[in-house]
């Protein structure tokens, strides 16, 4: 049975109304999926996790149950700050004002914001498997080009790529990238993801946060850099060892430019690093939280 001893609910905020489940208990963390998945992504590794921590795992605004507000022309109410805003209003929701989170793909988008954004309120936060947006975009070249192309494609104007993905939505967001990694997901978590990836609203909200991510987040995360602002909190990094970040990077050496305390390793996995190395993630992430 998926996330047992969880509950499920679904939380309004001041713009969007998110489902989220969360259980267990101990200090907070707060686990944030990534694309094209939901927070079912989580579920090899929160179960574990919440042996020690109050685990709260929403779906991201314009993901899986969780609604979008209307589209801006600047993206901002789909930018990885919006997401940051709402992670902050229901950690509250839940009575916390303080907590630890983890962020994998997408989600470690909007874990690194929030640390930006609200520092007071990140104690740790655990990167999996990204580099900053502003950092992917700065060093583009024909490698990202052909690897990441959803990115590029994902960011086209409406309704271009909704109206391309809609006739096939699994064929595109699972066969054509990722290939061998659907076999790995857990059953109930594809059914759940595929579920989602049918509906529209939610093929608009995966292509407005990658319109976001070409030029709102990019603009931050430039901004900050310029400006001087890193990361006060301890941070994590770990990486899929067979993925494009060991391929492409020199993760942790990128990440020090974001951060003054970091620490991290490459799993022997590819980019679905907790549900490909689930008890691996459990152990790293435990560690680190309980440091």
């Amino acid at each position: 049975m998926p996330f047992e001893g969880f509950t499920l609910s679904q939380v309004d905020l001041p713009q969007v109304s998110v489902r989220v489940r969360h259980g267990g208990s101990g200090p907070p963390l707060l686990l944030l999926h990534g694309y094209p998945e939901t927070h079912m992504m989580w579920d090899r590794v929160a179960v574990g996790l919440a042996r020690d921590f109050t685990v709260v795992c929403p779906d991201l605004r314009g993901y899986g149950g969780s609604t979008l507000p209307p589209a801006s022309d600047d993206h901002e109410t789909s930018s990885k700050r919006a997401m940051a805003r709402d992670a902050i209003a229901l950690m509250a929701h839940f009575g916390f004002e303080r907590f630890a989170v983890a962020g994998h793909d997408r989600g470690g988008r909007v874990a690194y914001r929030l640390a930006l954004d609200h520092p007071a309120a990140v104690r740790r936060v655990s990167i999996l498997d990204i580099i900053p947006t502003g950092e992917v975009w700065a060093r583009a070249d024909r490698r990202f080009a052909l690897g990441y192309w959803h990115w590029s494609f994902l960011a086209q104007p409406h309704p271009f790529p909704e109206t391309l993905i809609a006739a096939d939505p699994e064929g595109f967001m699972f066969r054509a990238q990722f290939r061998g990694a659907v076999t790995g997901f857990d059953p109930h978590a594809y059914a759940d993801y595929l579920a989602a990836a049918r509906r529209p609203e939610v093929i608009h909200g995966m292509c407005e946060d990658y319109r976001a991510g070409a030029g709102y987040d990019r603009v931050l995360d430039e901004t900050d850099r310029k400006a001087g602002r890193r990361i006060a909190c301890p941070v994590q990094v770990l990486w899929g060892g067979r993925g494009a970040l060991a391929a492409w990077y020199d993760t942790l050496a990128v990440w020090r430019e974001w951060a003054d305390d970091v620490q991290g390793q490459a799993l022997d996995c590819g980019h679905f690093i907790p549900e490909e190395k689930p008890d691996e993630t459990l152990a790293l992430l435990r560690g680190f939280f309980t440091a």
